[in-house]
């Protein structure tokens, strides 16, 4: 006997199909919906919601994916920990820059919630800790280092208001959090 299949499983949909066709929406159309979605994969909007539950789910998914690129100083490595801080905000921020179409949702999302986004969470708080920082004060460092990369990455990301090179915004990038991340760990002394 076979076993039964779900509306999106008859369909022949997965999680990484549904993932896949919102990834290209956002990227030519700078938004999606559930409707677009099922469009483009040729079934009934119904049909997504044996893989998403609505179209938060399927947003922070997309953005979740992306995160999954971000290179990870992990804790214990023997890195400076406000070095490992900066890897790990500077490689989240060039993730970003080559993905300029999904900065807008990870703006209006104000940063990501899945899976990879709570792990690079969790390695930059272990981080802040090791340098002291702990409790409130580091989940308010974090927020800042996170609005900071993503204000970063939608200002380089937008070509045509680009007062400076995309070197010298980078260089400027990596000046500024060097900065921040100089007084977060500095204001523990």
């Amino acid at each position: 006997m076979q076993p039964t299949r779900g509306p999106g499983q008859r369909a022949g949909l997965s999680r990484d199909r549904v993932l896949d066709a919102a990834t290209d929406l956002l990227a030519e159309r700078g938004s999606v919906t559930m409707r677009a979605v099922a469009q483009r994969l040729g079934v009934a909007p119904n049909a997504l919601y044996s893989h998403v539950a609505d179209k938060t789910e399927l947003v922070d998914g997309v953005l979740d994916r992306v995160l999954a690129q971000v290179e990870v100083p992990e804790p214990g490595e023997g890195d400076d920990p406000g070095d490992a801080v900066h890897r790990l905000m500077t490689s989240t921020h060039a993730v970003l820059t080559r993905h300029p179409q999904l900065v807008p949702a990870f703006l209006a999302r104000q940063g990501a919630r899945g899976e990879n986004a709570q792990r690079l969470g969790a390695v930059a708080l272990e981080h802040l800790s090791a340098a002291g920082i702990t409790g409130d004060p580091a989940r308010e460092a974090l927020r800042v280092l996170i609005v900071y990369t993503i204000g970063f990455a939608a200002f380089d990301g937008a070509p045509d208001e680009r007062p400076l090179p995309p070197s010298e915004l980078r260089a400027a990038f990596e000046r500024g959090l060097r900065w921040l991340i100089t007084g977060i760990i500095g204001s523990t002394g």
